[in-house]
């Protein structure tokens, strides 16, 4: 069950989150971490591939292939940790790559980056899978969560360690369709 009140907050399930981040401001930083990568990749000549982390990622993805200059192939992958608010700590793969990486460049694009359990599973299949190079972008960090050696290349912002959901981040599947993003309103 989802309501929307008049006050900007939603309710999901058992759950009441306030606005968060609005729309405008997530457009900015998108704009912001596309001119990085625009910048990285100018002028190259292969076919980098953009490797979709479903199911938060779907909207960054959106937003953020619209404001690239160079060519590149979308291929995607399902990983999954949460249950509820809370992560298992543990990820397990709920569908492998959709095409051959094998030799390509690859930018990942995450919605998240907290514990960073995911990015690290991800970078070993995309090795054990032969990328020739791969980097990790995210919509959003945790600074204070991650924890891990790997190398965060593209942060469009940084947040504090709270639950959220919107723009493609979601409580048991629900609002991932909100455009702005909200906060746990306790």
């Amino acid at each position: 069950m989802i309501i929307i009140s008049p006050m900007e907050k939603v309710t999901l399930n058992d759950k009441t989150f306030r606005k968060f981040i609005p729309y405008e401001k997530l457009e900015t930083a998108i704009d912001e971490v596309a001119a990085q990568i625009n910048k990285d990749f100018e002028g190259c000549t292969d076919v980098p591939i953009l490797l979709c982390v479903l199911n938060g990622s779907i909207m960054f993805m959106a937003e953020l292939m619209k404001r690239l200059t160079f060519n590149c192939q979308i291929v995607s992958t399902k990983l999954t940790s949460y249950v509820g608010t809370e992560t298992t700590g543990k990820v397990k793969q709920a569908m492998g790559l959709t095409a051959d990486i094998t030799g390509r460049r690859v930018i990942v694009v995450e919605d998240i980056v907290d514990s960073g359990n995911t990015i690290v599973e991800l970078k070993r299949i995309l090795a054990e899978k032969g990328a020739a190079d791969s980097r990790i972008c995210t919509l959003l960090l945790k600074p204070d969560s991650y924890k891990k050696d790997v190398k965060i290349d593209y942060t469009a912002m940084e947040i504090p360690n709270d639950f959220i959901v919107g723009f493609g981040l979601d409580y048991d599947e629900l609002g991932r369709n909100f455009k702005d993003i909200y906060i746990l309103d306790e």
